[in-house]
């Protein structure tokens, strides 16, 4: 078991503060890191393959900057528009630079571009600067409304909890399995067996929700800045581009059309042979397809004698309701 432990003076207690609307920087970086896990289950698989096709080559430097799956500190950074974040990250001091690098890459030589950062290259701050505007404006612009929709649904929740339940309920509703104790919050998280201490010293936290990542909590603990951490929110589904036309169901990008009829027939426990005539495909694209929703724990299978019936389980009902709120 993986723990956090976040160390709270009483000044911290007064300095906690939410952030009052979405940074574009780390919420992109969030998809990124996201992209890079390919063993997610079906609900990200869509996702994942619909932005590799559309992500352009000029984005692909970014993949230097996080070679193990984890970004170096100077990237972690705020600021309320693109543009605000990409000239933060570029007023970073060298040798802040220059550490994150050599964290990153150890023993192995960088490419000649990123060593290249902490010297101020006038080339390499370029090619950052077209990878980072690249993989935005093909990651998050096209959500981004939903991004800001989204932050102000929890940023008014979050406000709710503290005013009904006290800054310390809504803190560890925040993180399921949580606790707040002697001035510790202390976050477990299924992963390898280690503890993370973080002491706040005066400095403060700021709370920001990000509707992309889907693990534990992101933290940025900077020297002399208020210590940031993004935490999972949302409805755990990635976000897809509204068409602009009609509503359609959020799901459909998600999990496809078919695979989504398919959910949506089984209203009543139904075989294959009845989910194939309902839908209007063969048997067997029938059976892969319930495989397949099996596998990401939306359907159950039972078998009896030679036939199988297949139902919804929990999770699908939940998604089922939730596209259906938003659609």
């Amino acid at each position: 078991m993986y723990v956090i432990r976040i160390h709270f003076t009483a000044d911290d207690l007064a300095r906690v503060r939410f952030a009052p609307r979405p940074s574009p920087v780390p919420e992109l970086h969030a998809a990124l890191l996201m992209l890079g896990l390919p063993r997610e289950e079906l609900l990200f698989a869509r996702w994942r393959s619909r932005l590799l096709r559309n992500l352009p080559s000029t984005a692909e430097p970014l993949a230097d900057l996080a070679p193990t799956g984890v970004a170096p500190a100077f990237l972690d950074v705020l600021g309320e528009t693109p543009e605000e974040g990409y000239a933060l990250i570029r007023e970073a001091a060298a040798e802040e630079i220059r550490t994150g690098i050599e964290q990153l890459y150890g023993r192995r030589p960088p490419p000649p571009w990123i060593r290249a950062l902490h010297r101020g290259d006038a080339a390499s701050w370029r090619t950052l600067g077209r990878a980072q505007r690249a993989a935005y404006e093909a990651v998050l612009a096209p959500v981004w409304h939903q991004v800001q929709d989204l932050h102000r649904a929890e940023f008014t929740r979050h406000a709710v909890a503290v005013a009904e339940r006290g800054l310390g309920a809504a803190l560890t509703g925040l993180a399921p399995g949580s606790r707040l104790r002697d001035g510790v919050w202390e976050w477990p998280l299924p992963d390898a067996p280690g503890v993370r201490e973080v002491g706040l010293g005066g400095r403060g936290l700021i709370l920001r929700p990000t509707f992309h990542w889907r693990r534990g909590p992101l933290l940025q603990d900077r020297p002399g800045r208020p210590v940031a951490l993004a935490y999972p929110a949302g409805q755990g589904l990635p976000l897809v581009p509204d068409t602009g036309g009609a509503p359609v169901d959020p799901l459909t990008g998600v999990l496809g059309r078919t695979r989504l009829a398919l959910l949506r027939s089984l209203d009543q426990a139904r075989t294959t042979t009845g989910l194939a005539r309902r839908i209007g495909v063969s048997n067997a694209t029938a059976s892969a397809h319930a495989s397949a929703l099996r596998a990401a724990g939306l359907i159950t299978t039972t078998r009896t004698g030679r036939s199988v019936c297949h139902t919804r389980t929990a999770l699908a009902e939940l998604l089922l309701t939730n596209g259906a709120a938003d659609a």
